[in-house]
């Protein structure tokens, strides 16, 4: 099976068109956020010091969220492309199985999604560093880590299920460019969340992807919010509800909440997919 994620990965990453489309929805929400919506956000927090870099990381937190989603699709297109092109079923006349072929498809878009969710944090936080000064707290990585590799593999196991839906390219390449425009919308990276109308809140809500923005945001910022907001707890949790640091519910979601929503996604995608599977496998 390792081989086989091995050709996955030289696939996704020789092309590099496809590489940098993949990546073309965290690009915009970088670019609108520095062109357009920083000032304006930042304007209605212009009380608070270190505004800018409070803000910075908010949108660091947005961006690899979407990059989590968008580059796990892209990767799983393979998959569809070799189905298309009836690769996978020389790939399952080997004697590693059709489960262990969708695996590794899985697991490679997974690879895929972490590293360059890294990559975009290590470039973001260079770039807001030169420009606004943004710290840079060791102590935060292994956290911040650690909810890259839950991105990974949540956003593969949800793009999993829907990419099992489809059957030509064409088809993914046009849910991909879906995708990739309202996903920075769905988790709150244009359009802070608390600033929108209840039903747009609810849709996001229902967005597994906002939780793990939520996981970033309040890894990044945490630290800092608390400094900021010392005197003034119930102006800090207005913040938070506001800008999606923290998700409301019946209340404001907690840390552990927050991470036990994502694990009970994670926990039901895994379990259909792998229905899924052994379905496949039981007809193929």
């Amino acid at each position: 099976m390792l081989s086989l994620v091995k050709r996955h990965l030289m696939l996704y990453f020789r092309n590099r068109s496809g590489v940098f489309f993949s990546l073309f929805g965290a690009l915009i929400s970088f670019v609108l956020y520095l062109v357009f919506l920083k000032q304006s956000i930042k304007a209605n927090w212009a009380t608070l010091p270190d505004a800018s870099q409070l803000l910075d990381n908010w949108l660091i937190a947005g961006t690899l969220t979407i990059t989590g989603i968008t580059t796990s699709l892209t990767a799983l297109s393979q998959m569809v492309k070799d189905q298309e092109q009836k690769i996978d079923l020389d790939l399952r006349l080997t004697d590693i199985g059709p489960v262990a072929v969708r695996a590794s498809y899985l697991l490679s878009a997974a690879s895929i999604a972490f590293v360059m969710q890294a990559i975009v944090y290590l470039v973001m936080t260079g770039y807001f560093a030169w420009t606004d000064s943004l710290s840079f707290s060791i102590s935060v990585l292994p956290e911040v880590f650690f909810i890259m590799l839950l991105s990974a593999i949540l956003s593969t196991a949800v793009n999993a299920l829907i990419v099992g839906l489809l059957h030509s390219v064409d088809s993914l390449s046009k849910l991909a460019s879906l995708i990739g425009t309202a996903s920075g919308f769905l988790v709150g990276t244009y359009v802070p969340l608390g600033t929108l109308p209840d039903f747009a809140q609810l849709l996001m809500k229902l967005t597994p992807g906002t939780y793990i923005a939520a996981l970033y945001r309040q890894a990044l910022m945490t630290p800092k919010l608390n400094e900021v907001f010392a005197k003034a707890p119930a102006q800090l949790d207005y913040f938070e509800k506001k800008m999606g640091v923290k998700i409301e519910l019946t209340a404001l979601l907690t840390h552990a909440q927050s991470y036990l929503v994502v694990l009970v996604v994670l926990l039901v995608s895994a379990g259909v997919l792998t229905i899924q599977s052994l379905k496949k496998r039981r007809f193929a």
